[in-house]
C-alpha cells in the first residue's frame, strides 16, 4: 500500500475511534521505521467539551511507558560495570531489605508477614519476579496500603512504594513497583535525581525536550486531559487529576509527561541498536539482552492482570491466549499476535490508555496515546489494535 493510503486508513482509525458511539475523547498515533515516522495522526479533543483539538504535538502522562526509559538508565550502568544485574538490589538500596512476603491476614484484618525466602536482586526488578505488586491490580496489596497507611503510587512518594511482596522473589511475575526501585539505584549511582540523569544520558543523545517528570509552562499549555470512564461508558473530564508537579521523587515506572514524538524517538533508537541521532545510548548488543525474555529460563510467563480498584483499571490481558514472557523493561510475545507482530516483539503501556510496540525484527514500531482511566479502555484499546493491525496487514 502506497503511504497516502496507508494514512487514509489510518486516519479512518483514529477517527472511528473517536467518533464512535462511546469513543474516545482524543487520540494521538505515530508510527515510525528505523529512519523516521511514516504516519503521524491525531483525532478529537484535549478534554471533552472544549474546544481545544487533539494535536499531534499534545503532551500526555505517559505512566508505565516511562518504565523503558528508567530501564534504559540501568542498562547503561550495567554497561559501565557499575552495578550488576545479580546483585542483590539491598547493595544500592538499603531500605529495600525491609520489605516483606505478605503471610495473608489476622482477624482483626492486619497483615501477617514473614521474611522473603532469598534477596530481591536487580534483575528480580527488571523482570518484576521481586513479589512488588500495584495496589490497583492486587486486593491483598490494597488491603496491606490501608492497614498501613502506605500512599498511592500517583503520590510519586518514597513512602509509596515501601510496601509488600505478595510471594518469594523468583517465584512468579507479578506487575509491579519495581521499576520505582530501579530509579533509586539511579539516583544512588549518579548521584542525581533521575530525571536529570534522564536528560543527560537519554532524552539530549535522541534529541527529546518535550518531555520530563516535571511539565515546561509550554507542556502545561498543550496537556491532555484525563477522562474517567464510568461503569455506564460515560465519560467525564478530570482536568485537575496531575501527578504531582514537581514530584517528591521521580518515579521511574510511572512519573513522566511528554508528546507521542518524543517517545518515537526512544521507540527508534531501540529499532536502531541503541544509536541515536546525537550519540549513542546504548550498546548494540545490550539493546539486544534487553529485548530478550528474561522469563522463559526460569519456566515463568507474563500474564494478565486482575483489578482492585476497578475506577483505575480494568481486569484484562494483552491478546489472551498468546504466550508472553517479559524482557528488560517490556512485554515480549513468544508467538506471533493476531495484529501481525512478529515473535519476540516488545511492547507496553500506560495506564491512562497509552500503548506501543516495537519489532526489532522488521524495523517498526508505534505509540497509541489516549487520557483515560480506567485502564484497557473499551474504545481506546481496540483502537491500538486496529491501529497496529492495519499497519502489518498493508505493509
Amino acid at each position: 500500500m502506497t503511504q497516502p493510503k496507508l494514512k487514509t486508513a489510518l486516519d479512518a482509525v483514529l477517527d472511528q475511534t473517536v467518533h464512535r458511539h462511546g469513543g474516545a475523547p482524543g487520540v494521538v498515533a505515530m508510527a515510525t521505521d528505523r529512519n523516521g515516522n511514516f504516519y503521524e495522526g491525531a483525532s478529537g479533543s484535549r478534554e471533552l467539551g472544549k474546544a481545544s483539538p487533539m494535536t499531534t504535538d499534545s503532551v500526555f502522562a505517559i505512566f508505565s511507558t516511562t518504565k523503558a526509559l528508567a530501564g534504559t538508565c540501568i542498562m547503561q550502568l550495567v554497561e559501565e560495570g557499575k552495578i550488576g544485574l545479580a546483585d542483590p538490589a539491598r547493595k544500592y538500596v538499603p531500605e529495600i531489605a525491609e520489605l516483606q512476603v505478605l503471610d495473608g491476614f489476622d482477624a482483626a484484618g492486619q497483615p501477617k508477614t514473614r521474611p522473603p525466602k532469598r534477596e530481591i536482586t536487580v534483575n528480580d526488578l527488571m523482570l518484576h519476579t521481586s513479589g512488588l505488586c500495584y495496589e490497583f491490580f492486587s486486593a491483598d496489596d490494597l488491603k496491606y496500603r490501608t492497614a498501613k497507611n502506605i500512599p498511592t503510587v500517583v503520590s510519586c512518594s518514597f513512602a509509596s512504594i515501601r510496601t509488600v511482596l505478595l510471594h518469594d522473589p523468583g517465584e512468579r511475575w507479578t506487575y509491579g513497583v519495581n521499576v520505582d526501585w530501579l530509579g533509586r539505584i539511579v539516583e544512588q549511582q549518579r548521584g542525581k535525581r533521575l530525571g536529570e540523569v534522564m536528560k543527560e544520558r537519554v532524552f539530549e543523545p535522541l534529541g527529546m525536550t518535550d518531555i520530563g517528570f516535571t511539565m515546561s509552562d509550554s507542556m502545561k499549555a498543550r496537556r491532555a486531559t484525563i477522562h474517567d470512564r464510568a461503569a455506564d461508558g460515560k465519560l467525564t473530564p478530570l482536568p485537575d487529576l496531575v501527578l504531582p508537579q514537581p514530584p517528591e521523587m521521580d518515579c521511574g515506572g510511572h512519573g513522566l509527561y511528554a508528546t507521542v514524538g518524543e517517545y518515537m524517538k526512544f521507540i527508534r533508537m531501540i529499532l536502531n541498536d541503541g544509536a541515536g541521532p546525537n550519540g549513542r545510548v546504548l550498546k548494540s548488543e545490550t539493546v539486544a539482552a534487553m529485548a530478550e525474555d528474561g522469563l522463559s529460563a526460569m519456566g515463568l510467563a507474563s500474564t494478565g492482570w486482575d483489578t482492585s480498584i476497578p475506577s483505575l483499571s480494568n481486569k484484562g490481558e494483552f491478546f489472551a491466549g498468546i504466550d508472553k514472557g517479559w524482557a528488560y523493561t517490556f512485554m515480549t510475545n513468544r508467538e506471533r499476535t493476531p495484529s501481525g507482530r512478529p515473535a519476540n516483539s516488545l511492547m507496553w503501556a500506560g495506564l491512562a490508555n497509552c500503548f506501543y510496540w516495537i519489532d526489532r525484527q522488521s524495523g517498526i514500531g508505534g505509540y497509541w496515546a489516549t487520557q483515560i482511566l480506567p485502564f484497557q479502555d473499551c474504545a481506546s484499546y481496540p483502537g491500538f489494535v486496529d491501529f497496529e493491525t492495519t499497519i502489518y496487514h498493508h505493509r
